[in-house]
């Protein structure tokens, strides 16, 4: 077995026929994990205009918006975050995300799950 540890790799934020399926309206594609990553995964997610799921989570992750909008944080400190923008979602943030519009983000969490 080789060492990849040092290799570049190519991911697709594409959501593919491995998507993991929350109800019809959230999906979330493998790209990076664990076992690769080692320290970090990431992963493709894709919510529906309306979606809403809860934010605590045992680690921190940092989206990257490719199209759509997001509505993400505790009611009274929650920000919009929009295409090419991305925001850090600190390790138990309390709070939801609502898709203000279909979306799709690129999701990086640290550490690896």
């Amino acid at each position: 077995m080789s060492d990849t540890s040092t290799r570049v790799s190519r991911f697709s934020s594409v959501i593919g026929n491995d998507a993991v399926r929350f109800d019809d309206r959230i999906l979330v594609a493998p790209g990076l994990s664990k076992e690769v990553g080692r320290s970090m995964s990431a992963y493709t997610a894709f919510f529906a205009a309306g979606a809403r799921a809860d934010l605590p989570a045992p680690y921190a992750e940092v989206w990257v918006v490719i199209s759509g909008a997001l509505r993400v944080g505790a009611e009274g400190d929650a920000v919009t975050v929009r295409s090419g923008d991305f925001v850090h979602v600190p390790q138990q943030a309390p709070g939801t995300v609502e898709a203000l519009e279909d979306t799709t983000m690129v999701c990086v969490s640290v550490p690896a799950h």
